[in-house]
């Protein structure tokens, strides 16, 4: 059982939706993998759905799962393109990954939210939001 696994507390990750502006001065909108860590990140597995609510009726995103082999220390990876139209759902990314041969396993959620309603995402010098 999951809960008999001791499983390392994440930190220096994050997730976030960050908005940028392509040449044509169009919005384009993606999330991103942010590694804080001094240490690189290895067979990193993104697994991300959306959903209106928890109920069984409720509407919910496709589940995507995207593997990148290595995001090097204090950098950021793209990892997917995301269109404000599920920004009104609850967005959750399940990441897992391994520093030096250690799993390390984190959801991550971002709460419905405008898209004029954005955080600077310092990482990446644009607005966005981080997830929780």
């Amino acid at each position: 059982m999951r809960k008999d696994i001791d499983m390392p507390e994440v930190t220096g990750v994050k997730i976030c939706i960050g908005k940028s502006i392509n040449k044509m001065g169009e919005s384009e909108w993606h999330v991103y993998l942010i590694n804080r860590n001094l240490i690189e990140l290895d067979n990193v597995m993104i697994v991300s759905k959306g959903y209106e609510d928890k109920s069984a009726d409720a509407r919910k995103t496709s589940t995507l799962r995207h593997m990148i082999e290595k995001v090097e220390e204090q950098s950021v990876a793209k990892v997917e393109s995301i269109t404000p139209e599920v920004f009104g759902f609850y967005n959750e990314f399940w990441v897992s990954y391994y520093i030096m041969n250690e799993l390390f396993d984190k959801k991550f959620v971002i709460e419905p939210f405008n898209e004029f309603d954005l955080e600077e995402i310092e990482e990446l010098e644009i607005k966005g939001r981080y997830a929780s």
